[in-house]
């Protein structure tokens, strides 16, 4: 079974989020998914927007590319502070992560 297919999101429709109270700053996600996650001076991670940017209001999310699907999950799997919530767009339901079902 595809990661898509796990999730239910065929359709790419995912979001991403960090809860940087939980972060660590390891940077696995940084490794996993440069594209998508970034380190600040500030020790944490934080994702990214559409122009590069970091996005650091509070819950901010970014889409989640599908050919990035697989390495962003990883990242959320892998992260020792458990603090990166992937989600459905349409009904917010957290398919990877601390909160996934």
């Amino acid at each position: 079974m595809s990661v898509e297919q796990a999730a239910g999101v065929e359709d790419g429709a995912l979001e991403v989020w960090i809860d940087q109270d939980l972060c660590t700053g390891d940077g696995i996600c940084a490794q996993y998914a440069p594209e998508v996650f970034e380190l600040d001076i500030d020790g944490l991670a934080y994702v990214k927007g559409a122009q590069d940017e970091l996005l650091q209001a509070k819950g901010a999310t970014t889409p989640v590319p599908l050919p990035l699907l697989t390495d962003v999950v990883d990242s959320a799997k892998e992260c020792p502070g458990e603090c990166i919530h992937v989600r459905r767009v349409s009904d917010k339901v957290e398919v990877y992560g601390p909160d996934a079902e």
